[in-house]
C-alpha cells in the first residue's frame, strides 16, 4: 500500500499545497521521498487523493493533488469503544487496535481502579497525543475517516449521559452470557475496565444504566488485550471481519 497522510483541509483535485508539518516530517524526513514520488491524502471526510511530491525544500514541502478515489473501508459495524485509561504505551495500544478494527468513537474513562492521575492541563496534552496515535493508525490501516476520541469523564458522569446507541455492552470475566449468545447487532457500545477491571458497584452500575455484562472466556485478559480482542468478536460476528 502507497504511503498515506492525514490532512486536515479541503482538497481538491487540481490543487496544489504545502504539507503539514507532522506529514513533512514522516514522508520526507523519514521515509526520504523524493521529487515526483506519490502519496495518498486523506482529509478524514471520506476517499482518498492520489497527489505526488513537486517542491521539496529543507523545511518544507508542497504536493499535487491529481485524482480522488471514492473509496469506503469503513465498517457498517457502528462500535463505541469505552476505554478506562490505563497506563502508558498500553493505551496507545488500544486506541491504535482500536482503530484498526473500525471504531466509530473512542470515549476515554476514569474509573474507581485507574492508576493514571493528571491535572487538565495533562490531560489536554495526554488527549492531543491520542490524537495523534489515532491518526497515524488511520493513516496505517487504510481508514478514510477518523474515529471520534472523546474528551476523558469520570465514569460516573458518562453514564448518566445519554447514549444514543443500540446494544450497550459491559466487559466483565464474571458475567453468564457470551458474544456468542447476543443477536446481531448493527450498532454497540462497549465498556472496558482499567488495569484492575471494574468494581462489582461500577458493574453494577453500568447494568442499572441499561449495560449487559458480557464474558470473553474463561481466562481473564489484561486491559489492553481485553478490549482489542472483544472488538475483534464483535466484528467477526456482526461486522466485517472473517
Amino acid at each position: 500500500m502507497a504511503t498515506r497522510l492525514y490532512v486536515d483541509a479541503d482538497l481538491q483535485v487540481g490543487q496544489t499545497l504545502a504539507l503539514p508539518d507532522d506529514a513533512f516530517r514522516h514522508w520526507v524526513q523519514v521515509l526520504r521521498a523524493r521529487l515526483g514520488d506519490g502519496v495518498v491524502l486523506f482529509n478524514g471526510r471520506g476517499g482518498e487523493y492520489r497527489a505526488s511530491l513537486k517542491e521539496l525544500n529543507r523545511r518544507d514541502a508542497r504536493v499535487a493533488v491529481e485524482g480522488f478515489v471514492d473509496i469506503n473501508r469503513e465498517s457498517a459495524l457502528q462500535l463505541m469503544l469505552a476505554q478506562a485509561v490505563s497506563k502508558g504505551d498500553r493505551m496507545d495500544y488500544t486506541l491504535q487496535k482500536a482503530v484498526e478494527l473500525g471504531v466509530s468513537a473512542i470515549q476515554p474513562l476514569i474509573s474507581e481502579r485507574s492508576v493514571v492521575k493528571l491535572d487538565a492541563e495533562r490531560w489536554d496534552k495526554k488527549i492531543e497525543h491520542w490524537q495523534g496515535v489515532v491518526i497515524a493508525a488511520c493513516e496505517q490501516s487504510g481508514r478514510t475517516r477518523l474515529p471520534r476520541l472523546l474528551p476523558v469523564l469520570k465514569l460516573g458522569a458518562w453514564l448518566d449521559q445519554p447514549l444514543d446507541i443500540g446494544m450497550k455492552l459491559t466487559l466483565a470475566p464474571t458475567a453468564k452470557a457470551a458474544f456468542r449468545d447476543i443477536p446481531r447487532q448493527t450498532s454497540a457500545c462497549l465498556l472496558v475496565g482499567p488495569e484492575g477491571g471494574l468494581s462489582d458497584s461500577e458493574i453494577s452500575a453500568s447494568e442499572s444504566c441499561g449495560f449487559n455484562s458480557v464474558r470473553l472466556g474463561p481466562r481473564v485478559l489484561r486491559t489492553e488485550t481485553a478490549g482489542v480482542a472483544a472488538l475483534s468478536a464483535m466484528q467477526a460476528l456482526w461486522g466485517d471481519l472473517g
